[in-house]
């Protein structure tokens, strides 16, 4: 992961190999980056991937080699993914993801708790967890239902399918598709404009936005933690990584 800091706090995922897909260090490494922001210092942070994707979520050649118990996966998601999204839902200066490409999984649920999410028009977004038989974790079901709604979040959490850019316009889990060539003009000029406005004001009104909406988010990551942890034990879950690491379609039957 690539880290620069200034008044915009910039954080590219850099494993373009793997399509930037995230494992427990690199969830670890981002929600460090996303700590220690300061509305004195910083006008925003912008998240972004190297390469043709922005993430494809987790990473399946990881989920493979895991060995823990119950209790482990738990502590591993809530304090990884779960606090990524924490981080992102709590930070005082806004987060921007800068979709460039496929957003998936992790990937999507990061672009679903952004204060802000701009994406290419090649860019493609999909709930995969139930590809490799999980569920949506990084806020996924805690903030999805909110941003694009219960029925809208089901299809997409239970079908596991890729929706285009415009899509998920529609559907509000991105504020703007642009032009592929465009998109770093176009949230630099929303940077711009954040930088023109009161930092720690900003920060005031999204802690009062969420308040209002309650703090059942918080309680919703533990309840994802622990289905998460469910998840992981099951054959399903064992079927879906066999499958995508051999090259062909799961038979979750």
């Amino acid at each position: 992961m690539r880290i620069d800091d200034g008044a915009v706090r910039r954080i590219t995922f850099d494993r373009p190999d793997v399509r930037n897909a995230m494992n427990a260090a690199v969830a670890r490494d981002l929600a460090d980056a996303l700590d220690g922001l300061d509305p004195a210092d910083h006008d925003a942070v912008v998240v972004t991937g190297e390469g043709e994707s922005f993430s494809a979520g987790g990473d399946i050649e990881a989920m493979a080699e895991r060995d823990e118990t119950a209790p482990e996966a738990y502590e591993r998601v809530r304090s990884t993914l779960g606090r990524v999204a924490e981080q992102v839902l709590t930070a005082p200066v806004p987060v921007v993801a800068k979709v460039n490409g496929d957003a998936v999984g992790a990937g999507m649920s990061l672009t679903a708790v952004a204060d802000f999410a701009y994406a290419a028009e090649s860019a493609r977004f999909g709930a995969s967890f139930i590809n490799v038989g999980l569920v949506p974790d990084m806020g996924g079901t805690a903030i999805l239902p909110r941003l694009v709604g219960l029925r809208k979040t089901k299809e997409l959490a239970f079908t596991g399918k890729l929706v285009s850019a415009e899509e998920a316009a529609e559907m509000d889990l991105v504020n703007e598709v642009v032009p592929d060539d465009d998109l770093d003009d176009r949230v630099a000029d929303l940077v711009e404009t954040l930088a023109n406005r009161p930092t720690a004001n900003i920060g005031m009104a999204k802690r009062a936005i969420h308040d209002n909406l309650g703090q059942s988010w918080r309680e919703g990551l533990d309840r994802e933690a622990h289905v998460q942890t469910l998840a992981y034990d099951t054959d399903a879950h064992a079927e879906g990584v066999d499958a995508f690491l051999n090259g062909r379609k799961p038979d979750f039957d």
